[in-house]
């Protein structure tokens, strides 16, 4: 199973809803808060080609996106594929 990052902050409903399907899945995560980071939200915005909205999602090397994103790879039958690379 490829590596998964989550960038997220602790009051964001989407940031749940994300951690959510991934735990469903069963999927070990590593969550990063940037919520009180501000050095952590900049380098997500970086590998996010500047999207500063959480969360963001990494699979592997992937930008996968935020939650709609995810559930939308889910949906489709991309995900799992994706996640076992």
């Amino acid at each position: 199973m490829r590596p998964v990052e989550i960038y997220t902050s602790p009051y964001c409903g989407y940031c749940h809803a994300a951690k959510r399907l991934l735990d469903q899945k069963g999927v070990s995560y590593s969550e990063i808060d940037v919520g009180t980071q501000p050095a952590l939200r900049q380098q997500m915005m970086a590998r996010a080609h500047g999207r500063h909205t959480v969360p963001q999602i990494f699979i592997g090397e992937t930008h996968v996106g935020g939650c709609d994103e995810l559930y939308a790879l889910d949906r489709s039958g991309k995900l799992d594929p994706l996640l076992a690379g």
